[in-house]
């Protein structure tokens, strides 16, 4: 069985990342220098954070990598006990063969509770001259300022469309499918900078066509066209609030969406909405209310058509 394409066009070395050029350039010094400080890397998810981790021991130990290099999830494994065991254990036996030090990769660290942070802090502290921590998290703010203060801070930002682009032209090829410009724009839009989303639509839609349009791209990742959500504004704002309806039934119904996900397209569509600015202003009021109210588990359509009507009362 085929192995899915994140995995199948994950990168083995630092040089082969896509993206990140200044962190990057910094994570090749340390390999060079065989010498680096405690990690945090964060930012949101599919921007190369575990790919990071994995081609830094890669380049650093060669073929043993595996054998200095421990990976744990701590979504899977949060509490104390998964500190004082399994990396304890990793941590305080010395580095095999000619490495200068091992490396315990903590991916979703912010998921630990905080007793096994402040356990995980005296482990940094105890074995600093053979173990080196990379932690990788969503949110940094959930790390306990001790542990932040041990390390080199990596903040990943969404990748520029021209490497997701680079990216997916080079596995286009490989698989012999071709994409159309407005199907890579569609991908872009899906992606929002996440790369191994935008590796999955194209997977997605490769095997639906080995053509890959706009059309292909936003049914299979359950999106609607951004004509279509700027349209239902358009004719919430023109007080068609029927018209406007039956458009957001459409979505929900024909394209499978989520209460959710018409929230967050209507969202990115206000900068491109001809309104003024306090009109703008007061339209991501609006959507803030019914997103918060969706999440808490308010019936989706009626929260949506409210907001429909809302956005309708904003031109009288």
């Amino acid at each position: 069985m085929e192995k899915p394409w994140v995995e199948k066009y994950r990168p083995n070395s630092l040089d082969e990342i896509t993206g990140h050029t200044e962190m990057i350039k910094r994570l090749k010094n340390y390999v060079e220098k065989k010498s680096m400080p405690n990690l945090l890397f964060s930012g949101p998810p599919g921007l190369g954070k575990t790919t990071s981790a994995l081609c830094l021991a890669k380049d650093l130990y060669g073929e043993s990598w595996r054998d200095n290099f421990l990976e744990l999830n701590s979504s899977d494994e949060r509490g104390i006990d998964v500190v004082r065991t399994k990396v304890k254990n990793f941590a305080r036996t010395k580095p095999i063969g000619d490495a200068p030090f091992k490396i315990i990769f903590l991916d979703e660290s912010d998921a630990l509770t905080n007793d096994a942070q402040n356990a995980l802090r005296r482990t940094m502290e105890q074995y600093s001259d053979i173990c080196r921590f990379i932690l990788s998290c969503n949110y940094p703010s959930r790390i306990i300022p001790p542990i932040q203060s041990r390390c080199a801070i990596f903040r990943f930002s969404p990748l520029k469309d021209e490497d997701i682009i680079k990216k997916l032209d080079e596995i286009a090829k490989k698989e012999n499918i071709k994409i159309t410009k407005d199907g890579m724009k569609a991908i872009l839009y899906v992606s929002e900078g996440d790369l191994r989303k935008a590796i999955n639509t194209l997977q997605t839609a490769s095997a639906v066509s080995n053509m890959i349009d706009e059309e292909t791209v936003y049914k299979v990742s359950f999106r609607a066209k951004p004509d279509e959500i700027k349209e239902m504004i358009n004719l919430a704002l023109n007080n068609k609030f029927i018209e406007a309806r039956n458009l957001l039934y459409k979505l929900i119904i024909e394209w499978g969406m989520s209460g959710e996900d018409v929230v967050i397209q209507i969202f990115r569509e206000i900068p491109n909405l001809d309104i003024e600015e306090k009109q703008k202003v007061a339209l991501a009021e609006y959507i803030g209310e019914c997103d918060f109210r969706i999440v808490e588990g308010a019936n989706e359509r009626i929260q949506l058509c409210a907001l429909l009507a809302k956005i309708g009362l904003m031109s009288n």
